[in-house]
């Protein structure tokens, strides 16, 4: 096994960063279901977080041969509409390969608990997504949505994101979180291309996009 120190990394080094709000007020909205997912791989790696060399907390996984490569789970504490600060400075300290790294978060407009994988694409209306574009000057990385649902059309989009689930939509976001947990251990070890092969569930109207087809509308 590959012994980290502080600060250090290995050459070869996967990047899971998690979109969200910091604070206890933002904890179980909507908004913050990427930082649901990378807890839930560090509780499953049994890694803890500490301090980063930037605005953000960080898990170090250490390379388990036959298992999983080494990875770095990232929390940014910028808030989401400047998540990319703490992304681009992450990647350029520790040296990430563009795909190496994948960003998770969620999105209003795919159903309730559905997962969908994409390589590149554009932010789609997604603030956070936005400014990691803006501060890696490139929309070729890789990202994981995981879906809240829309909820009424009639209601602004900053409060839906803003909102907590309702007691009957928390088993299927439970599901999803897992689900997306087992993705990012898949993507750690295979890349991103295995994680759309099993994780995307295209519908007739979907399987004609590609990956700048993205809406998100947020």
């Amino acid at each position: 096994m590959l012994q980290w120190g502080t600060l250090s990394a290995p050459k070869t080094v996967k990047l899971i960063v998690g979109l969200g709000n910091p604070g206890s007020e933002y904890r179980g909205t909507r908004h913050n279901v990427g930082f649901e997912v990378v807890d839930e791989v560090a509780r499953r790696w049994s890694v803890p977080f500490q301090s980063a060399p930037a605005d953000a907390v960080l898990a170090k996984s250490r390379q388990v041969p036959g298992e999983r490569e080494a990875a770095i789970l990232v929390k940014p504490l910028t808030f989401m509409n400047r998540s990319g600060l703490a992304v681009g400075t992450l990647q350029r300290y520790y040296r990430v390969a563009l795909s190496d790294l994948l960003v998770v978060t969620e999105d209003v407009n795919l159903p309730l608990g559905r997962l969908r994988a994409r390589r590149q694409g554009s932010a789609g209306g997604h603030n956070g997504l936005r400014s990691v574009i803006e501060w890696l000057g490139t929309e070729r990385f890789s990202r994981i949505r995981v879906g809240v649902g829309r909820g009424d059309p009639r209601r602004r989009l900053a409060g839906r994101v803003l909102s907590r689930f309702d007691p009957d939509e928390r088993p299927a976001i439970n599901d999803a979180v897992g689900s997306a947990a087992e993705a990012v251990d898949l993507f750690v070890e295979f890349g991103i291309e295995p994680v759309m092969n099993r994780f995307n569930r295209q519908e007739t109207t979907e399987a004609a996009e590609d990956d700048t087809g993205e809406r998100s509308d947020r």
